[in-house]
């Protein structure tokens, strides 16, 4: 595992074993700082970027969504909505997470823990090889662009982002541009 600190988050990545090396650590980290910084995160605090396969994800997949089969990014976001500024790709509702508001409250100076999230480096390489990439699934890229771009989407979703109906996914696939340049 590699520790960044960037812009006051503390950004965790951690490589599986055998699982390729795309895209440096570094540059993942700056990825998930620059989503963050976007998506208004509080700061300081922490997020942890998990680079695994597609057997991983289908396990977590089919444990935490109830859906068979690996997919290529999953997040668990440790805070709710509410807790990022407004934004037009906002998860509608704060379902069952907690908020700092309803009570908590971290020691002065304390890291927020954000959430975390997880990718398949596997599903990464065959959505660009196959030209399925670019979460619309019609682009043909460089499988390090399709690792960031599912870097990038894990981390808004941590940050309440969604894209459960036209309007919050319009406003987050235009974020995800703007991001990836």
């Amino acid at each position: 595992m590699s520790t960044h600190y960037l812009d006051g988050w503390r950004i965790d990545v951690e490589r599986r074993e055998g699982v390729p090396r795309l895209v440096p650590a570094t540059v993942l980290a700056r990825t998930v700082a620059a989503a963050l910084a976007a998506a208004g995160a509080p700061r300081p605090a922490s997020i942890t970027l998990l680079l695994a396969d597609d057997a991983e994800l289908a396990e977590l997949n089919e444990a935490h969504m109830g859906k068979e089969g690996p997919t290529d990014v999953l997040s668990f976001p440790l805070l709710a909505p509410a807790d990022f500024p407004d934004h037009a790709g906002k998860r509608s509702g704060d379902g069952p997470l907690a908020s700092p508001a309803d009570g908590f409250a971290l020691p002065p100076g304390a890291r927020q823990q954000l959430g975390d999230i997880v990718v398949s480096v596997e599903r990464a390489v065959d959505q660009a090889g196959a030209g399925r990439g670019g979460q619309t699934g019609d682009v043909r890229w460089d499988a390090r662009d399709e690792l960031r771009l599912l870097v990038t989407h894990g981390t808004l979703h941590v940050c309440g982002w969604d894209h459960a109906d036209p309007a919050e996914e319009a406003a987050m696939r235009d974020l995800e541009r703007r991001l990836l340049g």
